[in-house]
């Protein structure tokens, strides 16, 4: 367990001295504290990076892409490593071995392959020329994760990053800074030069902010609440720095009349509810076709109560706790004001009885009946809420699908082929699954439109996202007359 800033290759305090207690949301103890990082630390693992960009940028990318294949395996080899997530985060640790750790792994790989696959294009312009272009990294990259998936969104930002040849000074949440910088330090065991890779846990509005405003930062990418994003737009007007933002999600998982019912209602716990509902791309809004929804709730409702809530290191636990104590209060207030607007608490809604669970951040699996105006249907919750409304044919289904100001991933489940390519083109996000939820893969890109943001995680256009554009002229043969002849 590391509880230092990681810059230029070493483990270092932080300037001012300042501290993170970092808290397990089972029983609320202290883990660890942390150093946090603030402005001065920002300032020199930027100065660290800017350093390292020139020989990193010119590195061979195929040794480029074999040092992130050894710190794929360095992830798979760390036998601690999902025990560290699963104590930070709250996640169940069946789901930090067969999931986190995993996904984390494959994406670093994906992009070790992809890493001397960057290929440039000829332009055909006139004869006499020859046109082509470069894709070259971006530069030094500012990179703030989240605290609902620290370790998996720390391989989705430094994989494309670095495969493309640019330099990261990365951000963790405070409140799950342990897996990124654990990260940090296999990165160093395997070989990445110093300067690479920085790792500066901090509080947002202090190191996020300087992240953001710093004058030598080229690109900010960033996963979190639409609030905070717009805030990190603000701040980056002084460079005109690019902007990735992958924000807040408000899912539509629509069900028809046609569906499975079996594998439709076990997809949509799964939608809810994995990783206690904190994911931007959760299903959170259950869209259910009048001649069907009161089969599909019955088994629905018994299966989210038969969910096993409880101590994150049991691997018989398929739901953990809420990451914070904060969070978890915000979750519960959401429920009560769904119920002062008429909204019905089908399951859930309050925290679990079990004494063994009280000193803990938790909250049992919550169904809630209401109107697509009210705020719970509109509102992310980011918690193990859903959302049930009803809908009588597929030109309503789709308009109050596309009845909130975000776009990230919505979810169909059908029979008919037709109704799911029409909606699919339809509906408004940058995902959509049909018969599933909730798949990823780190050659599919991630992302979403209007406030869930813009730019894309993962696959080609990640690739793109992290390099810029140059067009080169060569004159080859052709005669160019003077334009002012005298």
């Amino acid at each position: 367990m590391h509880n230092q800033l990681f810059i230029d290759g070493r483990f270092v305090d932080a300037l001012d001295g300042d501290t993170l207690d970092v808290v397990n949301p089972h029983d609320g103890s202290l883990i660890t504290r942390v150093t946090a990082g603030a402005q001065l630390d920002i300032d020199r693992a930027v100065a660290a990076a800017r350093r390292a960009f020139p020989a990193w940028s010119r590195l061979a990318a195929g040794e480029r892409g074999r040092l992130l294949a050894r710190l794929a395996d360095a992830i798979e080899a760390d036998t601690g490593l999902a025990e560290l997530e699963s104590a930070d985060t709250g996640h169940p640790i069946r789901d930090a071995r067969g999931l986190d750790v995993p996904r984390t792994a494959a994406c670093f790989r994906y992009f070790a392959g992809m890493a001397d696959k960057i290929e440039g294009t000829v332009v055909p312009v006139e004869p006499g020329f020859l046109n082509y272009v470069q894709r070259t990294p971006v530069g030094v990259v500012g990179q703030i994760v989240p605290w609902n998936f620290p370790l998996m969104f720390t391989g989705w930002k430094l994989g494309p990053a670095l495969a493309a040849g640019n330099t990261v000074v990365l951000k963790p949440s405070e409140l799950t800074p342990l897996s990124a910088l654990r990260v940090a330090a296999l990165a160093a065991d395997v070989g990445f030069p110093p300067g690479v890779i920085n790792v500066v846990p901090g509080f947002g509005n202090v190191a996020g902010q300087r992240l953001a405003n710093h004058p030598d930062v080229d690109k900010i990418a960033f996963t979190g609440s639409t609030a905070t994003g717009r805030r990190i737009v603000e701040a980056s007007r002084g460079n005109l720095k690019r902007i990735q933002l992958e924000l807040g999600g408000k899912g539509a998982n629509i069900v028809f009349a046609d569906a499975d019912l079996d594998t439709a209602v076990a997809g949509a716990a799964w939608a809810s509810f994995h990783n206690q509902g904190q994911a931007c791309i959760a299903g959170s809004r259950l869209l259910l076709h009048e001649d069907i929804a009161d089969a599909f709730l019955e088994r629905f409702v018994a299966l989210a109560q038969s969910i096993r809530v409880g101590d994150p290191a049991d691997p018989a636990t398929e739901m953990g706790p809420l990451t914070s104590a904060a969070h978890r209060d915000r979750v519960l207030e959401s429920v009560e004001m769904a119920q002062a607007q008429g909204g019905t608490v089908l399951a859930g809604g309050k925290a679990p009885a079990d004494p063994g669970l009280r000193q803990g951040f938790y909250v049992e699996p919550t169904v809630v009946a209401a109107r697509p105006q009210d705020r719970i249907a509109q509102e992310e919750v980011f918690g193990p809420v859903v959302t049930v409304l009803r809908f009588a044919s597929d030109e309503q289904a789709l308009a109050i699908a596309n009845a909130t100001q975000y776009g990230l991933g919505n979810g169909l489940w059908t029979r008919d082929l037709a109704r799911a390519h029409r909606l699919a083109r339809d509906i408004r996000g940058g995902m959509c699954w049909v018969n599933c939820y909730k798949r990823v893969h780190p050659g599919s890109p991630f992302g979403g439109v209007g406030e869930s943001g813009y730019g894309r995680d993962m696959g080609f256009e990640a690739m793109h996202g992290y390099t810029e554009s140059r067009s080169v002229w060569i004159n080859v043969d052709a005669g160019i007359a003077p334009h002012f002849a005298r």
